[in-house]
């Protein structure tokens, strides 16, 4: 069977300098492409891809992506000290993930996420 590798979501924004911003002083992303134009944005951090697109003349709808991580706990820490608003302090969900929520300028939602173990 054939093995999925990575996923980059393609997140809207009115504003791609403000989102790259965003990403990058709130949440340590890194660009690591522009494209010419000035529309369209990749940013990067710990091998997770977000593509960044600035939307046209009709407005897009925001999208919610989860982001998983072992350290939740550490990465809150983290976003807080970096002056990032929360949507949703960390909570353990009905299904046993624990996860925050943030959403960026544009209300895409960023969800990161620890999965459940038995040990938690």
């Amino acid at each position: 069977m054939a093995r999925l590798a990575r996923i980059a979501p393609e997140l809207p924004t009115a504003n791609l300098p403000g989102a790259i911003a965003f990403y990058e002083k709130q949440l340590g992303f890194q660009t690591v492409s522009l494209m010419p134009a000035r529309d369209y944005a990749i940013v990067e951090r710990d091998g997770i891809a977000i593509h960044l697109f600035k939307v046209g003349p009709r407005p897009a709808t925001p999208v919610g992506v989860h982001i998983f991580t072992p350290n939740l706990a550490e990465l809150f820490d983290e976003l807080s000290e970096r002056g990032v608003r929360f949507a949703q302090c960390i909570e353990r969900k009905p299904w046993g993930n624990r996860d925050f929520r943030i959403r960026d300028d544009f209300g895409n939602e960023l969800k990161f996420t620890e999965p459940h173990s038995e040990d938690a």
